[in-house]
């Protein structure tokens, strides 16, 4: 047996690293089997990887081979000598050693095939390792080199807590700053965006974000100051490599990722300019159409306003759709299943949002009611404020603003005092019910006169009285007139000083406001004399005799 037959002999007595041979290598050993694929083991050495098997030989698992190599190593490092890390060719593998003694062996399967590795190249890398290993080894049993470190560690440290120190004085007075910077852009602010705008919220929201780039920036020293602690310490250092490779690594993943989405990035900017340019074109052209500068058969005045809002929407839309594919991340899965669930969340909660769209565009396009116009829904009435794509607003005759949801608007019965009316203005109704025994010229009479006392009611077209009923014990009257005002608290007032004249009208000429009602047979018949007929202020009404 030659020497080279025998070394390879003796390895496989001392190491749990090696391969089985091929029959044209090792005749002695054509027996053995294939090699077995099993779970991969590191081998370290003062927590630095030195190399990862990846097959069993001679049926020893590479968990075993990596125990043995660590055993072996360690001996060999005890010892006196260079220690010096080499490799030698012993087909079909690598043998490893330190001062020319077998440390482990590499074999063929222990190759990562799908990373294009060849054996060569991780022999090399192996040693390279190991020797750095070793150079560590003898870092950490020296004293001066200790001491070195731990005068490193020491000014890192004072270097890092100066470091925190500087971040807390700047972080408060960039805060100072922004604080006061906005509050006197907010003490520029007119009376109602100032009472839109809340002050405190404004300060807590600039505050947050303060402290949250200050945590972040302690969060990045506390990780380079740990990462160069460890790396002061050769049993440490692995991890503070790993650390600084890590951080590194990312930087750079992130700045290759923003370097290649710059085409498609500018790609997007592009039609996201070009939507604005549109929109800002659309803005332009139907606010000439809301000031009647430009006057369409198809297109009114009245919902100029909506209609630019809604080609706004679909052209941002549309340019989101296109720049879409363009987005930086458009493509991987986590974006994609972002897209699905907010997709999701809408179809689900968008019923109801479709139904109240819906609901205000018919109330918008139709032309049912205007702003300003002075509408009675169920048991709400006021004057129409804003009608949006959701809601329209009204307000009360109180001043109280109510939000009314279109469905709800768009599906009850309303009452609109104003679209009869020629120009500004609404309609006013009142009813009273009066006995049979007053006549009803007379009441009718004193119902107009009451109206044309009013002030805000207008003479052309004058007041008219109807009897819309005539009930058991009394007929109803209705009174309808025009007044001028179109804001709903002055309407209140008019209808406040409407009533008033009815009653001191009635009291002028005797006649009480009541609805009589009877349990029996009244002892006279509630008849109306016909010399009465034209009782005043009923004198000059038309029919008199």
């Amino acid at each position: 047996m030659n020497l080279p037959k025998l070394l390879f002999c003796v390895c496989l007595v001392w190491s749990a690293a090696y391969a089985p041979v091929q029959a044209s290598d090792m005749p002695a050993l054509v027996t053995t089997p294939a090699p077995e694929k099993t779970n991969d083991a590191t081998l370290t050495v003062e927590n630095r990887a030195i190399m990862t098997f990846r097959s069993s030989v001679l049926g020893i698992e590479p968990l075993e081979r990596v125990k043995r190599a660590e055993s072996r190593i360690e001996k060999q490092l005890s010892n006196g000598g260079q220690h010096k890390a080499s490799m030698l060719a012993m087909p079909p593998g690598i043998l490893i050693q330190i001062d020319n003694a077998g440390s482990f062996y590499i074999s063929p399967g222990d190759i990562d095939q799908f990373q294009q590795e060849t054996l060569e190249a991780n022999a090399k890398n192996a040693v390279d390792n190991l020797n750095l290993a070793i150079s560590e080894t003898h870092e950490s049993r020296s004293l001066d080199y200790m001491l070195r470190a731990a005068a490193y560690s020491a000014l890192a440290t004072i270097i890092y807590f100066f470091a925190l120190w500087l971040v807390s004085k700047v972080r408060h007075v960039v805060e100072h700053r922004l604080l006061k910077f906005a509050n006197a852009k907010i003490d520029l602010l007119d009376d109602t965006s100032s009472q839109i705008i809340n002050r405190e919220r404004i300060q807590w929201v600039f505050s947050g974000l303060v402290q949250v780039f200050s945590w972040l920036l302690i969060l990045l020293l506390s990780y380079e100051w740990l990462s160069v602690l460890m790396e002061q310490f050769p049993v440490t250092r692995p991890w503070g490599e790993h650390l600084n490779g890590y951080f590194v690594g990312l930087i750079v993943m992130l700045g290759t990722a923003i370097l290649k989405s710059i085409p498609d990035l500018f790609t997007a900017i592009v039609i996201f300019l070009l939507a604005r340019a549109v929109t800002q074109g659309l803005s332009r052209f139907f606010g000439r159409v809301q000031d009647k500068s430009i006057q369409l058969s198809w297109l009114d005045a009245a919902v100029a306003v909506p209609t630019r809002r809604i080609a706004n929407m679909a052209v941002w839309l549309f340019a989101l759709a296109m720049a879409y594919p363009y987005l930086p991340g458009a493509n991987t899965e986590a974006f994609k299943g972002v897209s699905v669930l907010v997709g999701l969340m809408i179809s689900m909660g968008a019923s109801g949002l479709v139904g109240q769209v819906v609901s205000g565009l018919l109330l918008t396009y139709t032309g049912i009611y205007r702003k300003g116009e002075f509408i009675h829904v169920l048991d709400y009435e006021g004057s129409i404020v804003e009608m949006g794509m959701f809601t329209t607003r009204i307000r009360n005759g109180m001043g109280v603003e109510l939000t009314l949801p279109n469905s709800l608007v768009l599906s009850n019965v309303t009452l609109n005092y104003s679209k009869a009316v020629q120009g500004d203005g609404f309609i006013v109704d009142t009813k009273v019910t009066i006995g049979y025994d007053t006549p009803w010229r007379q009441v009718q009479e004193m119902l107009i006169l009451a109206a044309q006392r009013t002030p805000g009611v207008i003479s052309h077209p004058a007041p008219k009285v109807f009897q819309t009923a005539l009930s058991d014990f009394y007929p109803e009257y209705l009174l309808i007139c025009q007044a001028i005002p179109c804001d709903a608290q002055l309407r209140a007032e008019v209808m406040n000083q409407l009533h008033g004249n009815i009653q001191d009208v009635f009291n002028e000429y005797g006649v009480q406001i009541m609805s009589p009602h009877y349990l029996g047979d009244p002892a006279q018949e509630k008849v109306v004399a016909k010399g009465d007929w034209f009782r005043a202020p009923a004198a000059g009404a038309v029919g008199a005799e």
